[in-house]
């Protein structure tokens, strides 16, 4: 394919979901009708976002996949010359996978709502917002300026926020403020530690900053820039001790909130660490990298243990919410293999970053199917006397709630194992100049995280696809039977399953594209 056709793939990309937000608040969207305007609304978003994946896979197709560390589709026009602002996109091996699992993501939350539209106001509303947030979130992924990152980094705040405030069930004003309070004030700090790197470095172009590896930023310099941009990372990865608006964000936001927040929101925050961070300012992220390891490990442990009290008998506990917080320690993986420095470790990283978002988005999809077919999704409920039993009930739906736990748990052949096993292996040997001691720490603590998350998980699965004794009910036996997958959920959990499936087989069809680019990021290291 031409390079002028990935240009212009890539840049349809970034504005047509932003074009198509603005259509959907039309009176009547162009081109679409249905029985009402709020079907035909919801028709448009499912079009709009089907139109920018087909684009997201042609792109995918016309990746020079031969040279994935080579930017490509690269667009850069100036915008705001006094500052040295320009329109700078561009796409390579590490960027790709996100723009197409971002645009997958989003077009199976558009088409699940049109036929489970949230209860809450006008369609016109959901789709404009829904539009949006994934034009922010292609667009963060896509652009190589730093002022412009951190503008598409803050377009999706907005968005998500009404999503969970109106879109929300109960306490989604409390997780909408949290989520919001916490992701600006982390922004605030980060914006400072790009303005400084792009001042100090005589330019905000992340190529050209990168190809330079921090030599025209003093010592000092990428401490501090290190500091601030990693704060406002650590936000959205979610780092603990900052997590704490992520379960509240969770629990509250509507099924399509919840797997976008975990698919592709918190992506963006790892991201961030992997293109500005580690190539920008390599002697300031040495300095925090066994920080950073530090608190990785202790959110792999922390939110197993919690996920572990939830599933309890007796405690309590919010199926939606054990995800969430599972999603801590998952992540907790990512942010362990990036802290190592090694090229190994961050391809691990990047790895478990989509096998995330396609484990963890099928995870809150069933959980939304759940909650729809008994009005609550508390733990106590669906084990007790009348509870779920789905593989008695609801057996399709019982087997994939038990294939999404065995692939979070890190099952090997599935998506959900290479990148926990890559980070963990790195942190057996990380880079030169890191304490080695100290980081075998930290895989212990790792691997005590993953004996915890199968416990947790096989819990869950017990109590809910078994009823509360742990036997299988036939039938009937504890009540009607139930729905089984529907259509329309086949339709939108299909793609997540097999997609699992085939990264957990084939991983260097993943690793393949991150690997020159991770080399070249580390400057060739170890």
């Amino acid at each position: 394919m031409s390079t002028t056709a990935l240009q212009i793939l890539l840049a349809a990309i970034v504005v047509v979901p932003l074009l198509g937000a603005v259509a959907a608040l039309l009176p009547a969207p162009p081109g679409l009708k249905g029985r009402s305007p709020g079907q035909a609304v919801l028709r448009h978003g499912v079009t709009v976002t089907g139109a920018v994946l087909a684009l997201s896979v042609a792109l995918a197709a016309g990746f020079d996949h031969d040279h994935p560390a080579r930017m490509q589709a690269t667009t850069d026009v100036g915008w705001i010359p006094a500052l040295g602002v320009r329109i700078h996109l561009g796409v390579d091996g590490v960027s790709l996978p996100l723009l197409v699992l971002t645009s997958l993501l989003t077009f199976l939350c558009a088409l699940h709502s049109y036929w489970r539209t949230p209860d809450g106001p006008s369609p016109k509303a959901f789709v404009a917002l829904l539009l949006l947030l994934e034009g922010g979130t292609l667009a963060s992924f896509a652009v190589l300026d730093l002022v412009l990152f951190f503008l598409a980094f803050e377009t999706v705040l907005i968005p998500m926020y009404f999503l969970i405030s109106r879109w929300g069930g109960e306490g989604r004003e409390r997780g909408a403020w949290r989520f919001i309070l916490y992701t600006l004030l982390g922004s605030v700090v980060m914006l400072l530690g790009l303005l400084l790197v792009g001042i100090k470095g005589g330019t905000f172009d992340m190529v050209a900053l990168a190809t330079d590896n921090g030599s025209g930023l003093s010592h000092s310099t990428q401490v501090i820039a290190v500091l601030a941009i990693g704060l406002g990372l650590a936000v959205k990865a979610p780092v603990w001790p900052l997590h704490s608006w992520l379960p509240d964000a969770h629990t509250s936001a509507p099924t399509a909130g919840s797997v976008l927040l975990a698919g592709v929101l918190l992506k963006m925050g790892t991201y961030g660490l992997v293109r500005i961070v580690l190539p920008i300012a390599p002697d300031g992220a040495r300095t925090f990298a066994p920080y950073l390891a530090a608190l990785a490990a202790v959110g792999i442990v922390y939110g197993s243990l919690v996920c572990l009290a939830l599933a309890r008998r007796g405690a309590k506990g919010d199926l939606k919410r054990l995800v969430a917080y599972s999603s801590v320690g998952h992540m907790g993986f990512v942010l362990l293999g990036i802290a190592t420095l090694t090229p190994t470790g961050v391809n691990g990283a990047l790895f478990a970053n989509v096998a995330h978002g396609l484990v963890t988005g099928l995870l809150f999809f069933l959980v939304g199917g759940i909650k729809d077919r008994y009005g609550t999704t508390d733990l106590d409920r669906l084990s007790g006397p009348t509870g779920a039993a789905l593989y008695g009930r609801a057996p399709r739906l019982g087997g994939l709630l038990a294939f999404g736990a065995v692939a979070s748990l890190g099952l090997p052949g599935l998506a959900g194992f290479w990148g926990e096993m890559l980070a963990m292996f790195a942190s057996f040997r990380p880079a030169d100049g890191l304490s080695r001691p100290a980081y075998l720490v930290f895989l212990v603590l790792a691997g005590l995280g993953t004996l915890l998350t199968a416990a947790y998980l096989l819990a869950v699965v017990r109590r809910v696809c078994m009823g509360g004794n742990g036997e299988q009910h036939p039938a009937g036996a504890v009540g009607p039977a139930l729905t089984d997958v529907r259509p329309y959920e086949f339709a939108a959990w299909t793609p997540l399953v097999v997609l699992t499936v085939l990264a957990g087989l084939w991983p260097a069809a993943l690793l393949g594209l991150t690997d020159p680019v991770v080399q070249q990021l580390l400057g060739g290291g170890n």
